[in-house]
Formats: structure tokens, C-alpha cells, sequence
């Protein structure tokens, strides 16, 4: 797995009818910071869905321009949009290369492609990504037993939480919503 894949977090949660999904803006090469303000996520499809990456920029960038096409070509159907697209991913020369990881959603679903050709829902509504996941996602899950935080809220708590616990996430976190 290459050093980008390790070193952001992004974490995604539906709750209460709306979903958020967060980044940190921390980009590194090796153990250097090179940015700490760097936008991870993406409103696509006339603001109805949410795009985040981990991994590579050029990478990413190229995944999301696809990932768009897809949406327009599928009117908008997140799930077609997302199976088609890791189909491509997986089995095109160029494409299988290229090294990231994203989450996607929109009002009623959310996924996590990846290159290999998954195409993965969550049970519970959170998914994250990165070096910091792992503790965004324990965060999500307890912050959604144990508090009344609304969608917003909770996802940006919970990235605070992996900012402080995982050296290659920061706390300038960016947070995108759609609402239910």
C-alpha cells in the first residue's frame, strides 16, 4: 500500500436522516507535511452526492473525474454509478494503477470503492478511510451510542478524535453535508 493511503482520514456518517462525510487537510510525503489545508472531498452531481479520497492526488483527482462521468451517465444512481466505476477501475490497464481509496454517497446510500473492485456498503452507516480511520470510526460509533450530536457535528468530533490519537491526520477538517 503506498505512503498515501496511510496518511489522511476521511470518514463518512449517515445519521438522523442526513449524511457528513469529513477530511483532514493534511497531505505528506514521508514524514514531511507539505500542506495542512488540502480539500479531500467533493459535492458532485448538482450537490446531491459526496466524494473523498485516500491516496495519491493525481490519483484521486483522475478517480473522481470518472466517478463524475459515471453519475451523469447513470443520471445520478449512486450505487450504478459506484459498481460501474470499480469495474472500470479493476480491469483497465491505466486505471488498476492508480492508488486511492474513496467513499461516496449520497441521501440514501454510501459506499467504499476500491481498486480491486470492491464496491462495499456499510451495515451501520459509517465508513472510513486512511491512517486515522480506524479511531474516526471507534469515535463515530461511540459519539452515535452515547451523545445526541446531529450528522454535522458528529463526524467533526469524531475526526477530532483520530487528529489527536493518529500523527498523520490534522484538525483542519472540512466537513460536507446533504441533508435528508
Amino acid at each position: 500500500m503506498s505512503e498515501g493511503f496511510r496518511h489522511t482520514t476521511i470518514l463518512c456518517v449517515r445519521h438522523k436522516g442526513k449524511v457528513a462525510i469529513a477530511a483532514d487537510g493534511q497531505v505528506t510525503m514521508g514524514t514531511t507535511i507539505m500542506k495542512a489545508n488540502a480539500k479531500k472531498i467533493r459535492k458532485m452531481y448538482d450537490d446531491k452526492v459526496l466524494a473523498g479520497f485516500a491516496g495519491a492526488t493525481a490519483d484521486a483527482l483522475t478517480l473522481f473525474e470518472k466517478f463524475e462521468a459515471r453519475l451523469q451517465e447513470y443520471r445520478g444512481n449512486l450505487k450504478r454509478a459506484a459498481v460501474e466505476l470499480a469495474k472500470d477501475w479493476r480491469t483497465d490497464r491505466v486505471l488498476r494503477r492508480l492508488e486511492a481509496l474513496m467513499i461516496v454517497a449520497d441521501r440514501d446510500n454510501s459506499f467504499l470503492l476500491s481498486g480491486t473492485g470492491d464496491v462495499i456498503e456499510p451495515e451501520d452507516g459509517l465508513l472510513a478511510i486512511g491512517s486515522g480511520g480506524p479511531y474516526a470510526l471507534a469515535a463515530a460509533r461511540a459519539l452515535i451510542r452515547y451523545s445526541s450530536l446531529e450528522a454535522v457535528d458528529l463526524v467533526r468530533q469524531a475526526m477530532e478524535i483520530a487528529a489527536g490519537l493518529d500523527i498523520y491526520t490534522n484538525s483542519e477538517i472540512v466537513v460536507e453535508e446533504l441533508k435528508g
